[in-house]
């Protein structure tokens, strides 16, 4: 009996081995979260902010760069090898422990803050230098937001540096998280002004349009304040409409918003895990546009209940928005939101609970000139479309019948039309 063997390439039988180079930064990122987590027991790091500051923020930026600048070597293009085989991208063991983690900091950072420990002095250098005090919970969680979005960024140019619209909105993304949702809010913070997120409007931040945040931002006596309360208005009624009417909900959802950010950054390597069927869809537009509802009905009662002097809701208007703060803004988008990352995708909160989402979307649906076109005669059905949509739609069976695409869910953020290997989707604002 003959025996044949047969030599495979190296880059087959490797698939599963990290380079040196990746295993090393790889390393770097887990030692630094490591002793970032050590903060939490308190320790000697603690005492040396600057060193700590360095252990953990300088030593997992540095790890990631180490993974990330060497793609940028390597011949353009979308390289998705191993994405369906790897247990971290494809619901194993190592994507349920990244989920577990990420829920429970999210859980710590919210309700049991007292278990951080020491951690908030690991950011206390860049509080100081930005913004003239010690850092806080939320400026940790500010810190490490901002930073992942940078880093997975970078990643994210590297990847698509071939695409001029993905290197555009990617720049978007990072420079709106970067300046907008943490140097803005810091620099305000220092000069003891209004904290404020320009990003963010009603119904995204419902209590930006709350009778006694208007009435604070008014009448206060700094003009800086003052543009604030118009800042709100003009994005709530004004430029979200507009904007949405010409380029669709992409403006905000892959272009400018921080949670968008985060999605399409730190959340892409999980993005093929989104739910495309049926069921989910279903779901998906119930729970979404019942959020909607609710904060409609919720601000719209503590309007009437500020008009009637109190007399409707009482006490109860300020626990109808605290529930809102809780079950929504802190449970929805914070811990299922990023901690099912790994497990129902990256847009989990952007498809089944963000308000701003579902307003954006029905504009789009029935007032916006944007959509996806298809060439039907040039689909393959290969299926990549639909496999990388990250809000689980179907974008296959458009395709297949030539059909335009103009879903309330799409965010357009453009991957589809990046993989189809045949050039059968265009975004378009006709």
């Amino acid at each position: 009996m003959t025996t044949i063997n047969i030599m495979l390439p190296k880059e087959i039988t490797d698939r599963n081995q990290l380079p040196m180079h990746e295993r090393i930064g790889y390393g770097m990122v887990a030692l630094a979260a490591l002793i970032l987590l050590l903060g939490a027991f308190g320790g000697p790091l603690a005492a040396h902010p600057a060193i700590y500051c360095f252990l953990t923020i300088g030593l997992a930026t540095i790890g990631g760069l180490t993974v990330i600048l060497p793609r940028f070597t390597q011949l353009p293009g979308i390289k998705n090898n191993g994405v369906m085989t790897s247990g971290l991208t494809r619901r194993g063991l190592l994507a349920w422990m990244l989920g577990i983690a990420f829920t429970a900091f999210f859980i710590v950072l919210y309700w049991y803050p007292e278990l951080l420990g020491q951690m908030v002095a690991s950011v206390d250098p860049i509080s100081w230098t930005i913004r003239g005090r010690a850092a806080d919970r939320w400026f940790l969680y500010g810190t490490l937001y901002t930073v992942s979005v940078l880093i997975m960024g970078i990643r994210m140019l590297a990847k698509y540096r071939h695409s001029p619209y993905h290197l555009v909105r990617t720049v978007s993304v990072m420079t709106s998280q970067l300046v907008l949702a943490f140097v803005i809010p810091a620099i305000l913070v220092r000069l003891d002004s209004h904290e404020f997120y320009f990003h963010y409007f009603w119904p995204l931040k419902p209590e930006y349009l709350f009778p006694s945040s208007l009435h604070e931002l008014f009448s206060s006596d700094d003009k800086l304040i003052v543009f604030m309360g118009f800042w709100t208005v003009m994005m709530s009624f004004i430029a979200v409409p507009t904007l949405t009417y010409f380029f669709g909900k992409r403006w905000y959802c892959s272009w400018v918003c921080g949670c968008g950010a985060l999605s399409e950054t730190l959340g892409d390597p999980f993005r093929q895990n989104s739910d495309k069927s049926l069921k989910a869809w279903k779901a998906e537009r119930w729970i979404v546009h019942g959020v909607l509802v609710f904060i409609v009905l919720t601000t719209a009662l503590i309007w009437l209940n500020s008009f009637l002097g109190g007399e409707l809701l009482g006490q109860w208007s300020a626990s109808w928005s605290k529930a809102y703060g809780f079950y929504i803004g802190s449970l929805f988008s914070g811990v299922v939101g990023v901690g099912f990352y790994p497990i129902m995708g990256s847009r989990v909160w952007c498809r089944f609970g963000c308000p701003q989402a579902a307003i954006l979307g029905l504009l789009q649906k029935w007032f916006s000139r944007f959509r996806i076109t298809t060439n039907g005669g040039q689909c393959i059905s290969c299926g990549n479309c639909s496999t990388y949509c990250e809000m689980g739609i179907d974008v296959r069976a458009y395709a297949q019948r030539g059909e335009d695409i103009k879903r309330a869910s799409c965010v357009g953020c453009g991957v589809c039309a990046t993989v189809c290997p045949r050039g059968v989707l265009k975004l378009e604002n006709q």
